[in-house]
């Protein structure tokens, strides 16, 4: 829980630039168990995930390094033994993981454009803890920094009975040059110690409650300062948040806010921050996407296919275009904040690239333009159906890198591919699932070869081929 969660998220950290726990747990987690592309379990399917004797709900030590920092037990009201009759069915409004198909956080970390993706997955997992067995909802999380994969976790949660809501653990998986470094902070309820309340039925001010308690691995503790805020949404206020503060191993402090209907609301630290950008469906909106929204979209990759071949006046009168939908979606619609930022530095640097006649930031200014339309588009459409584009677009990426002769891109561009292929495969036929699925070992043989030019040439075929099924 180094990151921060938002919607259907995770738990905070600032997590690109957590304190190392002390104790790896990496040879605790299988990476063969939790590879991109791997089916999880079914739920209700197979043996529980942990099978560790069971686990007792008494006061844990103080988690920080020094020992000292932490709430008396007294204002803890985590320290109860839950019961689960129900646990995928989350009525919690400020954790409302059961509900939230997909949020978009935005912000900087160590002075870099930060950005998260987090999913609500299409399984659930059982895990043996304290005696029962848990059938736990299963979320996804991806982050990135300054445009690179950064980070991919797989989390647990479940409601008790009395409507809080409890996290089971997580698989971490942190990235370097395109590739898994690190594992730690790796745990699973039952095994490397105890679930953790992650927020109460009726938080209080005052109230203390600790995200992970797994001494020597994990330790997060939040405390309630206040109650019945309203903070500024996507498209409006939203009343009733809560401000909290959260302690962390090295007694680092975050200031966090939770919002109903949406969770993780926005982490601020040390001049970091990590905020939410849009959550569905509690930002979603009625009818179909503004028609400004497919343009800009379309004209992106329009213009990302004539820097290719050099076509710079059609580029040139594709941007003009391209100006004059976005000044029209900006004044009618007056799109969240933190993405039309994004959008409006997209859009500069696309005009620069395009008068420079370079084709390599050509291609990627316009594929950042695009993704921030596919953030506004999460708005309107299912996440499932944009979740495939953005697989799309990430075989753009994937390119443009391959172009650049850029090994640890094409290297990364193809784990975000296998990460975001578990969002929407789903929802595919088998057929097209076993196709897609092969297509990308086709991909990932290339790329692991160092073949960039048959890798770039599996990517356009695989994106291409998801389009003939409609799924892009």
């Amino acid at each position: 829980m180094r990151r921060q969660r938002g919607a259907p998220t995770r738990p905070a950290r600032p997590r690109l630039r957590r304190v190392l726990a002390v104790g790896l747990v990496a040879a605790a987690l299988s990476l063969t168990a939790c590879q991109p592309g791997r089916e999880s379990r079914a739920a209700g399917s197979g043996a529980p995930t942990s099978t560790a004797p069971s686990a007792r709900l008494a006061p844990a030590p103080c988690g920080t390094y020094s020992g000292r920092g932490c709430a008396p037990a007294g204002e803890r009201v985590d320290l109860v033994r839950p019961s689960f009759s129900n646990p995928t069915k989350v009525t919690n409004r400020l954790f409302p993981i059961g509900e939230l198909g997909s949020a978009v956080l935005l912000g900087h970390v160590d002075g870099k454009p930060f950005r998260s993706e987090t999913t609500l997955l299409h399984d659930t997992e059982r895990i043996a803890w304290d005696g029962q067995v848990v059938e736990t909802l299963v979320s996804q999380y991806v982050a990135y920094l300054d445009g690179r994969l950064e980070e991919v976790a797989r989390d647990r949660y479940a409601q008790a009975d009395d409507g809080s809501v409890w996290y089971f653990g997580e698989d971490v998986m942190d990235y370097r040059n395109g590739a898994v470094a690190l594992t730690e902070g790796t745990w699973l309820a039952g095994r490397e110690g105890s679930a953790a309340m992650i927020m109460p039925a009726h938080p209080k001010v005052g109230d203390v409650f600790r995200l992970e308690d797994v001494t020597g691995v994990v330790f997060e503790e939040v405390k309630v300062k206040s109650v019945g805020q309203t903070v500024q949404g996507a498209w409006g206020p939203v009343n009733d948040a809560i401000l909290a503060e959260e302690l962390h191993a090295d007694q680092s402090t975050d200031h966090k806010i939770y919002a109903p209907g949406r969770g993780e609301f926005r982490t601020a630290s040390g001049g970091d921050l990590e905020a939410l950008a849009l959550a569905v469906p509690a930002d979603a909106l009625p009818g179909p996407p503004p028609a400004e929204l497919q343009s800009l979209s379309t004209t992106a990759v329009g213009i990302l296919e004539l820097a290719r071949i050099g076509d710079w006046e059609a580029a040139a009168a594709a941007l003009k275009r391209m100006d004059a939908a976005w000044t029209t979606l900006r004044t009618a619609t007056r799109p969240p904040p933190m993405i039309a930022a994004r959008l409006g530095d997209a859009m500069h640097a696309l005009t620069g690239a395009v008068k420079a006649h370079g084709a390599g930031g050509t291609g990627q200014a316009a594929i950042d333009v695009a993704q921030s339309v596919l953030d506004l588009t999460l708005s309107y459409r299912p996440p499932a159906e944009i979740d495939a584009r953005r697989f799309g677009l990430w075989s753009q990426q994937l390119r443009v890198d391959a172009a650049a002769n850029d090994l640890a891109g094409v290297t990364g561009d193809l784990a975000v591919l296998e990460w975001i292929r578990d969002r929407f495969a789903p929802t595919l036929s088998p057929a097209a699932r076993a196709e897609l699925d092969t297509r990308l070992r086709d991909l990932r043989g290339a790329a692991d070869a160092r073949n960039l030019p048959a890798a770039a040439d599996h990517a356009a075929r695989l994106a291409a081929r998801l389009r003939d099924v409609g799924a892009l």
